[in-house]
């Protein structure tokens, strides 16, 4: 009795690849064919990285902005 065929492991996704997928949530705008290749490739630990690392990087823009704005 031999085992079934199983699916090949998928490819882990790059690091670039994941900032993008970590900004399109930021934003919502993920299409559900994209969602679903995340979902098999992202690594969540990655994830939760780049995801604290863009929010704190957003925070630090806003920062600078209101410190242009208000000039000091």
């Amino acid at each position: 009795m031999t085992a079934p065929p199983s699916s090949p492991p998928a490819a882990r996704a790059s690091l670039l690849q994941t900032v993008k997928a970590v900004g399109a949530s930021f934003f919502g705008v993920r299409a559900s064919r994209d969602h679903e290749r995340d979902v098999s490739s992202l690594n969540p630990v990655v994830v939760i990285g780049v995801g604290i690392a863009l929010a704190a990087l957003f925070v630090f823009v806003l920062l600078m902005i209101v410190r242009f704005a208000v000039g000091s």
